[in-house]
C-alpha cells in the first residue's frame, strides 16, 4: 500500500500511486475543462486537470494524527523522507475539493458521472479538519489523508495523491506505514475502493489486503482487509 524521495516534475502523465476515499453519485455529465488562466491563490500543476488552489504554509513538524501519538509509526516511516502531514484546517476545503476531482474524477464519472453541484455538496458534508491531514512534499501540498482508528481496526477513510505527483511511492509509503502500525498493535487494516479503480486494487494486494466484501449499485465499491498474523 526506505524510499529517498527527489525532485518531481511538474508535467507530463506519471505512473500513479492509486487512491481510494468515498463517492456520492450523480446525474452523468463529463468533468468541467481546465480553467483557463490562474486566479488569485491556485497553482498550476501542469496536468489535464489543471490547478489546485494551493494550501496555507505551516510551519513543518511532527504530525499527530487522531488515534496515534506524536513520533508514531507513520510520522517515524515519512520521518526521513520530504513528507510531512500536516491538521487540515477550514482553508483547506478547496485544495481538499479540487485535489478530489483530480484524483478521483476518472473513476466517479466512469461510475456515476461528474455532477459538480452533487459533488460540491457531498465534500462540503465530507470534509473535516478535525480529521483530515494534509500531504505535504517540502512547502507544497500534494494530496490529503484520513485514518479512523477504531476498535479492532485502523480504517483508512480516504488517501489522495495528485496526478502530478502519483509514482513516486508517497502512497504505497504511507498504506504500508498503516498496515505496519495495525500489524503491531493486533489490529487489521481495512479500507474501501471503487471496483473500476483497478490500480488501486493491484496495489492493496501487493500490500497484503485482500477482498472481504462488495457493496454499493452493482458491487461499485469493494472492502478489503489487511488481516494482522494471530497468535
Amino acid at each position: 500500500m526506505p524510499v529517498t524521495f527527489t525532485a518531481m516534475p511538474r508535467s507530463g502523465r506519471l505512473a500513479r500511486d492509486p487512491v481510494v476515499c468515498p463517492v456520492h453519485s450523480g446525474p452523468v455529465r463529463t468533468l468541467p475543462a481546465a480553467s483557463i488562466g490562474q486566479p488569485p491563490g491556485m497553482r498550476d500543476h501542469g496536468d489535464r486537470h489543471g490547478l489546485l488552489p494551493q494550501p496555507p504554509l505551516r510551519a513543518a513538524g511532527p504530525p499527530t494524527m487522531p488515534g496515534e501519538h506524536p513520533g508514531g509509526t507513520l510520522w517515524a516511516s515519512l520521518a526521513k523522507s520530504a513528507i510531512w502531514l500536516r491538521p487540515a484546517t477550514p482553508a483547506d476545503t478547496e485544495f481538499c475539493y479540487q485535489l478530489h476531482k483530480a484524483a478521483m474524477g476518472e473513476y466517479i464519472t466512469a461510475v456515476w458521472g461528474w455532477d459538480e453541484q452533487v459533488q460540491r455538496a457531498f465534500h462540503q458534508r465530507a470534509f473535516n479538519p478535525r480529521r483530515w491531514q494534509i500531504i505535504t512534499d517540502g512547502q507544497a501540498g500534494i494530496g490529503m489523508l484520513d485514518v479512523q482508528y477504531r476498535p479492532g481496526e485502523i480504517y483508512l477513510a480516504r488517501i489522495e495523491i495528485h496526478p502530478g505527483h502519483q509514482g513516486h511511492r508517497t502512497g504505497t509509503r504511507i498504506i504500508s506505514a498503516l498496515a505496519d502500525q495495525a500489524e503491531r498493535s493486533g489490529q487489521d487494516l481495512v479500507l474501501d475502493v471503487l471496483s473500476v479503480n483497478l490500480r488501486a486494487r493491484a496495489l492493496y494486494r501487493r500490500l497484503g489486503l485482500t477482498e472481504v466484501a462488495r457493496h454499493g449499485d452493482r458491487g461499485t465499491k469493494i472492502t478489503m482487509r489487511s488481516a494482522h498474523h494471530r497468535q
